[in-house]
């Protein structure tokens, strides 16, 4: 009997552990307000587009996931991420039809060595130099930087193997390689051209007390054969980028330059749907973008803050005969926190030169509610 009960008690023990060595959580953001956008120019063939209602993810777009870590020992850790976006207003999955869309990765993580993970995921200009070149990052719908930054909009890549290091005296350092940076990897036969489009992500960031930098460089190469070839056929399209930030407490203030040739990685589709498609991932043999952003936020009372911000993309020659077009974006936005988790806030913002369109101008507005669990 005392056996038994001894071995029931080492089982209970064991399985306590192995309990505290694997978690996996379940977290997510739901976004929804009420909101206004007029588009309109020559682009249009002299109409007018307005939509006033339903406002899905105006701060941040909707979201749920799981993720998970397993203790292997030794500062060794097995950690997973899937991740889901959705329109809140119809409840249809995001990021073309993708169940895990958002991110779907498997890895390794260590305390001396830092982590590796394998799948889709966002590029090192989204996870490091976003948020440091503007306080909007990748959210708040069309003020966000990627309106002028288009490897910084939330660009993800399939089938890539990224590392990053240890975070370093505030150092950090990231390199990403996509065997098919859009769709499944394809095969190439020994008389054909490349059907994949490859793609390499790199960066360094720096983040100490009331400092923040990041420098970011990306590359892809359209395909040269199948049905991943959007433009020119096998261009290497480059994007760098360089930002900075300084708290100085009362006020935050964001600064962000780059450049990017020979096509566009991605354009928000809160500028405008069709046209941001057409620019996605698409490759362009000479065309030159210079781009820039400048922005703050400041506290407002203990639970508010407000930002403000600027992008530009330059654009300074275009194969296409469109040279000189400024695609300019001016955006207002507020935040107040109810809770640790939920907030509300309102956001306004002006873009001319819409993706370089001679008179294609974007008008939007909007307020709402944000609950993160």
């Amino acid at each position: 009997m005392k056996k038994t009960l001894l071995a029931a008690a080492l089982i209970a023990g064991f399985a306590g552990v192995a309990q505290a060595e694997t978690s996996v959580t379940l977290y997510g953001i739901v976004d929804g307000g009420i909101g206004y956008q007029q588009i309109k120019g020559d682009s249009l063939a002299g109409d007018k587009l307005t939509r006033t209602g339903m406002l899905s993810g105006g701060q941040s777009s909707s979201r749920w996931g799981l993720k998970g870590t397993e203790d292997l020992g030794e500062g060794l850790k097995a950690v997973f991420v899937l991740e889901n976006g959705f329109d809140l207003g119809t409840g249809v999955t995001s990021q073309s039809d993708k169940l895990f869309g958002r991110q779907s990765t498997v890895g390794l993580l260590s305390d001396a060595w830092g982590q590796l993970d394998f799948g889709r995921q966002t590029n090192i200009a989204t996870k490091y130099f976003a948020g440091v070149a503007s306080p909007f990052g990748t959210d708040w719908s069309q003020a966000q930087v990627g309106t002028a930054f288009g490897a910084a909009a939330s660009q993800r890549y399939d089938n890539m193997v990224m590392y990053q290091t240890p975070n370093f005296a505030g150092f950090q350092f990231g390199l990403g390689y996509s065997f098919n940076a859009n769709g499944s990897q394809q095969f190439k036969t020994s008389s054909s051209d490349e059907p994949n489009v490859r793609a390499w992500t790199t960066g360094l960031r720096y983040a100490n007390g009331p400092i923040a930098a990041a420098l970011t460089y990306d590359q892809f190469k359209s395909a040269e054969t199948g049905s991943n070839v959007k433009g020119d056929t096998g261009v290497n399209v480059r994007s760098w980028n360089i930002g900075a930030s300084y708290d100085f407490e009362v006020v935050k203030v964001h600064a962000g330059f780059g450049q990017t040739r020979n096509g566009w990685f991605s354009a928000p589709s809160a500028l405008y749907s069709d046209l941001a498609k057409s620019f996605s991932m698409a490759a362009a043999d000479g065309l030159k973008v210079n781009s820039y952003s400048l922005g703050l936020s400041a506290p407002v009372g203990a639970n508010g803050k407000v930002l403000a911000g600027w992008t530009m993309a330059d654009l300074r020659d275009d194969t296409t005969g469109d040279s000189g077009n400024k695609q300019q974006v001016y955006s207002l936005g507020y935040s107040y926190a109810l809770s640790k988790r939920t907030n509300v806030y309102a956001v306004g913002s002006y873009a001319k030169h819409v993706l370089f369109a001679d008179d294609l101008k974007s008008t939007f507005v909007g307020a709402g509610i944000r609950h993160q669990f």
